[in-house]
């Protein structure tokens, strides 16, 4: 398997446009946030027969980052923490929707459309394809990179892993 370093200099290849980092800077945490809000709705406590809160918790938004984190883990301890915090801020969101009386449903799946959109939109004007046409994984290594880049852009990291 390749190394974290590997991956971000693959992604960063066909996300060096300005325009498009910006693209990908606001668009992945929408659709990291809106993918969780619609596996969410899968209520897998309720099917399993769990109750109460354990029912609310256990759904396909939780499995889906339980089944993501090991991937994180194995990049980096830092990589880990970095996604567990997008992870809980991403939970605090949905659960906020869910809670608010909004469609969960239908706000995921409008910020989720709009978001992809946006993101077709930054690799036209890239000229490049996305990374994850050849590999999904590279689904995975967004969220990293797009934490590093703003990261670079705020000044807060001297290198930039586009670059």
């Amino acid at each position: 398997m390749r190394d974290l370093q590997t991956f971000l200099a693959d992604y960063g290849d066909s996300h060096r446009n300005p325009v498009n980092q910006w693209v990908h800077i606001l668009c992945v945490p929408a659709i990291f946030v809106s993918t969780i809000g619609l596996f969410w709705l899968l209520p897998l406590g309720s099917w399993l027969g769990l109750e109460g809160a354990m029912a609310y918790w256990v759904n396909g938004g939780t499995l889906l980052a339980a089944i993501c984190m090991p991937f994180y883990l194995r990049m980096s301890a830092a990589m880990t923490v970095l996604m567990s915090a997008w992870l809980a801020l991403s939970l605090v969101a949905v659960v906020a929707v869910d809670r608010s009386g909004m469609s969960l449903g239908w706000t995921s799946a409008a910020v989720w459309l709009i978001a992809w959109a946006v993101q077709v939109w930054g690799h036209k004007v890239e000229g490049k394809k996305p990374s994850f046409v050849d590999d999904l994984v590279f689904l995975l290594v967004g969220p990293m990179f797009v934490s590093l880049e703003l990261a670079h852009k705020l000044g807060l990291r001297r290198d930039s892993v586009s670059a």
